[in-house]
């Protein structure tokens, strides 16, 4: 297995990169958020997993371990192929992955393109025991009836599931107010 890849970006394509090294060319896929981090010229390492298929091998690189062990932990998961495993964590942080499973939420996993509802409560009964979170979960995390609703809403109005959470975790716990007064602070987050 390729653990690792340093070298210079040659070249950066639509979720793709180019590595040189040692007059080599590896191409290696990554996530978006990691794609958007490299600049022509620039030394960078990935953390790679080696994708092998009968009909090609496939290098996918992330910008941490943490990244690559919780990719080859989704595309464990039988039906979750790793084009699939990338786009989840293209959408969502490591940290959203980890507080998905372990808080048993599927509706976070179902925004990610590819994966419906049925694949996302594959994923979390697959995973949960196998992930642990990075600091204990609190309340605060835990979407309510209210705030699934203001998420559905927000990330049907283009925004990302990553911003989405951000704007509801901006919210004061205290205030109990109707899904309208939520989505409109959650709006106001944005502006």
């Amino acid at each position: 297995m390729i653990a690792s890849v340093s070298g210079e970006i040659s070249q950066i394509l639509d979720g793709q990169v180019v590595v040189s090294l040692s007059g080599l060319g590896l191409l290696i896929n990554v996530t978006e958020n990691t794609c958007l981090n490299c600049h022509l010229g620039m030394p960078q390492t990935f953390h790679t997993y080696l994708v092998v298929r009968e009909d090609q091998l496939a290098l996918y690189g992330f910008a941490t371990a943490e990244e690559r062990d919780l990719f080859v932990h989704l595309i464990g998961v039988a039906g979750i192929g790793p084009k699939t495993g990338l786009a989840a964590l293209s959408t969502l942080t490591p940290e959203a992955v980890r507080r998905a499973i372990t808080a048993d939420q599927p509706e976070i996993f179902a925004r990610v393109p590819g994966i419906g509802k049925k694949t996302a409560q594959k994923i979390i009964l697959d995973l949960q025991g196998k992930i642990q979170p990075l600091e204990p979960l609190e309340a605060a995390f835990r979407l309510d009836d209210v705030d699934t609703e203001v998420l559905e809403a927000l990330t049907a109005l283009g925004y990302s599931v990553v911003e989405a959470q951000a704007a509801l975790q901006s919210i004061s716990r205290e205030e109990n107010p109707d899904v309208e007064e939520r989505l409109r602070k959650a709006l106001q987050f944005f502006s």
